[in-house]
């Protein structure tokens, strides 16, 4: 039996990363997305293949072609997808909504909204038992500031994790019957260098006295949630939203 595809957006570093690993621990074969880090990409993918078989795939999740791009390199390699972690995800500097530009806010909703429903759709396509596809589960990564909403932070990025609340739901509900199952996993604070690109590299520092576990989350916690929701031990579970946030 040949072991299952999944394909990781932003998977060359943290949360990603992290799922990568476990993923290839339990006999995925990766297809590892990545925007411009090539070295840690291949990097990744060297230390993938000592264990599993891993391709690195290029390409930003906000631009459709990139994407049919990443498709059709798994659709040559591999010939099947089973699952897809929509993980690739930016934030920006800290700043109020009324200091906010259009062009920031779009590019925002570009990589965190777009990218995941035209991932979903080619994933989708290649699934759905209407396609012939053999099913398959997708996990789309949302954040706790979805529901806290990260004001004088950076609301746009928090509406953009909200935004993925609901399409996890919705899509869940319009595939149900086709033999793929879509969840998302809320992450809370988690030690990674996104918060670097926010200009607050302390953030996680700073804020760990404020969650109820007194702690951030390290990414392979995360992932740990993700791969669970992939596997056959979720087999009922759709449309959830799973929070992994230490209490906040």
């Amino acid at each position: 039996m040949h072991e299952k595809v999944v394909l990781i957006t932003g998977g060359s570093r943290g949360i990603g990363a992290a799922t990568a690993r476990l993923a290839a621990s339990r006999g995925y074969r990766v297809v590892v997305n990545y925007v411009r880090d090539d070295v840690a990409a291949d990097a990744l993918v060297s230390e993938l293949n000592r264990t599993s078989e891993a391709i690195a795939a290029r390409g930003d999740v906000s631009v459709e072609a990139d994407v049919l791009r990443v498709f059709d390199q798994i659709d040559g390699r591999f010939g099947r997808l089973d699952a897809l972690v929509n993980n690739a995800g930016i934030v920006d500097q800290s700043m109020r909504v009324d200091t906010m530009t259009a062009a920031r806010v779009t590019r925002m909703l570009g990589v965190n909204v777009v990218g995941p429903f035209v991932c979903a759709r080619e994933a989708v396509r290649r699934m759905s038992s209407t396609t012939g596809g053999r099913g398959g589960a997708i996990v789309n990564v949302s954040s706790g500031a979805s529901r806290l909403g990260s004001a004088n932070e950076y609301v746009d990025y928090a509406a953009s994790k909200g935004a993925i609340d609901t399409f996890t739901i919705g899509l869940a509900r319009e595939v149900a019957a086709e033999g793929i199952r879509v969840n998302a996993v809320r992450a809370g604070i988690t030690a990674t260098d996104i918060h670097a690109s926010s200009g607050d590299p302390g953030r996680v520092d700073r804020l760990a006295p404020r969650i109820p576990m007194k702690r951030v989350a390290q990414p392979e916690e995360i992932a740990a949630a993700i791969l669970w929701l992939l596997s056959d031990e979720a087999s009922y579970v759709t449309g959830a939203v799973l929070d992994v946030t230490g209490g906040l």
